[in-house]
């Protein structure tokens, strides 16, 4: 697979996950908009503790089905694997019910108990995805993998809209009538769950074709290898999650309270500047699902580090521009999440703090290639698990002098460590010729752009806004992402060259 395939399969994968993520960023924004910091609060909780739950239930299969597919026979992995992630999401299921109390006493959700019960039901569907989800994308079937993720959103927006602006009108003006009676006022945000998993629920029926080429065979031997490659994934997972996740989990029992419900307050501003930067992760998500595949896909072939070094190199330039746009545009996304509610505006200075955070993470995530392609998963586990000790120290230290501001820095330390250590061991290992120096030049430039955009917005722009401000600041964001832009031209321009697309127009 070329550059050109890779940036084919990106589109494909990417314009309808974009859509589609957008899609969910709107129903996230519209919860910012229905309930306020310490209301949102409980939809913080819920969606930290799913991606935890979501690495126990598929235990490394997805990244191990690409990589036996290379050696084994498709169709025995495939069957294999599904009789796997059956059995064992059933036992998952059945053991979470079995202790749905301590469960919802831990995540403290005790003033909420059905949405633990929604958000197991979440886990369940979503994980009974993972493998014929991926045999599409194994297939080279983007299409497919693109409009079930779509119409899986699309049906959790129908959902939402019909809750908020249908059912609870009815309620409010006292109708005798089942659309209202739908209705409950007490479950308030809980509806964006509810939808949410019907949404999951039926697009998983869109998948009948891949379930019904499923065959009862089980090879024992096969199993156990896959095990052996994908338990350190395990530890790679939950260390993934503790890094992005705990700081929420843990919040409000590392914070020291001056007033009630200040931890709920706080949490609630803290996952709606969190959504801000996730847009960053929407690109590095489309671009894992397209890389991974290509990654193995490349590995036997001539010069393949090279190509790795390439794919990075541009990966990371995508990611500069991605951080200004966000970094230098604040005020647009300041309105989104608090055209309703202002104190969510409160936390947007942590937006870049994280959104650079994440293109560490990125920027790791293209790095430990070396260690799937060398067979060398341990590895990975012991740098995640440093990974999270570091994030669980510095929120520790961090949370209750800063609040979520620190919680922010330490994500961003969390990363760049993950990172920095990844590259070590991986130019050990299996060396890639990284453009080093140029990218870490990159880097540096957008956040000192960053820097000089908010020295000027402070040191010549009035307090009191007016459409003056607007202007010079919108204004000033425009010119210094144009400047970083002639800098990309001139540096890269024999790389832009050689690029699919937008290569004839240099």
């Amino acid at each position: 697979m070329s550059i050109k395939k890779l940036a084919g399969q990106t589109l494909w994968y990417g314009v309808p996950r974009i859509v589609s993520r957008f899609l969910n960023f709107g129903v996230s924004l519209l919860t910012f908009r229905l309930f306020g910091p310490t209301d949102s609060y409980p939809f913080t909780q819920i969606y930290a503790v799913i991606p935890f739950l979501m690495v126990l239930f598929t235990y490394g299969l997805e990244t191990s089905f690409f990589r036996f597919a290379q050696t084994h026979d498709k169709q025995k992995i495939f069957n294999t694997l599904n009789i796997s992630i059956w059995v064992s999401t059933l036992a998952f299921t059945v053991l979470l019910f079995a202790f749905k109390g301590p469960l919802t006493q831990f995540i403290e959700m005790e003033k909420y108990p059905e949405f633990v019960t929604w958000m197991i039901w979440i886990v369940f569907f979503d994980t009974l995805y993972t493998i014929p989800m991926a045999k599409l994308r194994l297939e080279e079937r983007p299409r497919k993998y693109a409009f079930i993720n779509v119409f899986a959103v699309v049906v959790n927006i129908l959902v939402v809209l019909f809750f908020y602006y249908v059912a609870r009108p009815a309620r409010e003006a006292g109708e005798n009538s089942f659309v209202a009676i739908l209705y409950n006022p007490r479950i308030g945000v809980g509806y964006f769950i509810i939808a949410n998993l019907i949404g999951n629920g039926l697009a998983l029926l869109l998948l009948y074709k891949e379930f019904a080429s499923f065959k009862f065979q089980f090879d024992g031997k096969l199993w156990r290898d896959i095990m052996h490659y994908s338990y350190p994934l395990i530890i790679v997972g939950f260390g993934g999650m503790i890094n992005e996740m705990m700081s929420r989990v843990i919040y409000r029992k590392v914070i020291v309270e001056t007033y009630a419900g200040q931890a709920e307050y706080e949490l609630g501003i803290f996952g709606a500047n969190y959504k801000l930067a996730v847009l960053i992760t929407i690109f590095i998500q489309i671009f894992r699902m397209a890389a991974e595949p290509f990654f193995f896909n490349q590995s036997k072939s001539e010069g393949a580090q090279k190509m790795y070094a390439r794919v990075t190199k541009l990966f990371v330039i995508a990611c500069c521009f991605m951080f200004l746009i966000i970094s230098l545009n604040l005020e647009f996304w300041k309105l989104l999440i608090a055209s309703t509610h202002k104190s969510y505006a409160e936390g947007i200075r942590i937006v870049p703090v994280l959104t650079m955070a994440s293109v560490f993470l990125g920027v790791y995530y293209n790095l430990s290639i070396w260690y799937k392609l060398t067979n060398k998963n341990m590895m990975a586990a012991y740098v995640t698990i440093a990974g999270a000790v570091v994030t669980i120290v510095l929120n520790m230290l961090f949370i209750p002098k800063w609040h979520y501001f620190g919680a922010a820095w330490a994500t961003f330390c969390c990363y760049l460590f993950m990172m920095v250590v990844s590259y070590m061991q991986g130019q050990k290992h299996y060396p890639i010729p990284y453009a080093k120096k140029k990218l870490i030049t990159y880097l540096v430039i957008v956040t000192l752009i960053y820097i000089i955009h908010e020295f000027l917005i402070a040191s010549f722009l009035p307090k009191k806004w007016s459409t003056t401000s607007y202007v010079l600041y919108y204004g000033s964001s425009a010119v210094l992402i144009g400047l970083f832009t002639l800098l990309i031209v001139k540096v890269e321009r024999k790389e832009m060259q050689k690029l699919p697309f937008v290569g004839k127009f240099f």
